[in-house]
């Protein structure tokens, strides 16, 4: 049979296929698309069973009703976040829902001390100055972080391993979860409440699922905490920021630096070309003028290393669903009748 895959990014469509072709060796092609899958380019998926989905497509009740419509039976989403897909919905439509729910969590750890470094030590404005060959030091003065205190939001394997990057450094560790992981506290991790991190730490990175739990986990009151010259890592999920909040913030003057990997309101601008169009969204562009503010296009996990494993996962996905097994990775399986 034909798989089709949307939203598939240039880098990644070889890695795709080598996965795919390694474990169906011709039994079944795949069609990738750089078209992202929605209520309205769901009809293009008609007669596929199998589809491939991307983390920014927006699969809401309607475009899942018209795949199922379409003769799709099962959804493999390229991602570990599934927030973009009403599983409810999925559910009563009777298809299967596969995740990916790991990869390499030294692609986002590395790429999160990535905006740290870059926004603590001013590196966008020297670089922009130096192409210049304006070659003053004047604002781009840092700090170190041996001694200063690391805040880890979420201590899973991708906050552990930015952790064990932070103790490199010679940092203090605070956490926030659910539970403690011992890995973090045999690093010397002290867990303790959201307020007291917010308040104590230099720099915070999250790294915590997108749940209605933590929906705006870093609002007004949590912002309201931080130290006047701490900086904020976001690599996660756009929405566990208010980014309303954070732009009050900013303008008074607060944070030294912030690291966005991530916007709430990124889907249907992230991955695309916007160059010659104008800049509707208003928060974003606003994010844009401050010079301590570093924005990325949502590559924390862009790695060959990762990037192979989500394809690697997502073939093995595909396996199970045609096999009628029930792997680890499954959201959704249809019931019995």
């Amino acid at each position: 049979m034909e798989i089709v895959a949307y939203g598939v990014l240039a880098d990644e469509e070889p890695l795709l296929r080598d996965a795919f072709d390694s474990a169906f060796a011709g039994r079944h092609e795949l069609r990738c698309l750089r078209l992202f899958l929605d209520r309205d380019t769901a009809p293009t998926a008609v007669g596929h069973e199998v589809v491939l989905s991307s983390v920014n497509d927006t699969l809401d009740a309607e475009a899942l009703r018209s795949l199922a419509e379409g003769g799709t039976r099962m959804i493999a989403q390229r991602s570990t976040g599934y927030n973009n897909i009403d599983l409810p919905a999925a559910r009563e439509l009777g298809l299967t829902v596969a995740r990916v729910s790991s990869y390499s969590p030294y692609s986002v750890a590395e790429f999160a001390w990535t905006l740290a470094l870059a926004v603590d030590r001013r590196i966008v404005r020297a670089a922009r100055r130096t192409r210049d060959f304006d070659f003053r030091l004047d604002g781009l003065m840092g700090r170190d972080l041996r001694g200063r205190t690391a805040g880890v939001v979420g201590t899973g394997k991708i906050g552990a391993a930015f952790a064990r990057i932070a103790h490199g450094f010679g940092m203090r560790l605070l956490g926030w979860d659910v539970a403690e992981n011992p890995d973090c506290v045999a690093l010397g991790m002290e867990y303790v409440p959201r307020e007291r991190l917010f308040a104590e730490a230099d720099l915070i990175s999250l790294h915590v699922p997108l749940l209605p739990g933590t929906h705006h986990l870093v609002d007004a009151e949590a912002l309201a905490l931080m130290k006047d010259d701490a900086v904020l890592v976001n690599s996660s999920r756009g929405g566990l920021v208010d980014t309303d909040a954070l732009l009050q913030t900013l303008r008074a003057g607060r944070l030294s630096g912030v690291g966005l990997d991530v916007y709430e309101e990124e889907a249907g601008v992230f991955f695309l070309d916007k160059s010659l169009e104008v800049m509707t969204d208003e928060r974003l562009a606003r994010l844009m003028t401050f010079g301590n503010v570093l924005v990325t296009s949502h590559q924390a996990y862009f790695t060959r290393d990762a990037v192979g494993q989500i394809a690697r996962t997502t073939v093995t996905n595909i396996e199970d669903h045609i096999a009628g097994r029930s792997g680890e990775n499954v959201l959704v399986r249809p019931g019995p009748a």
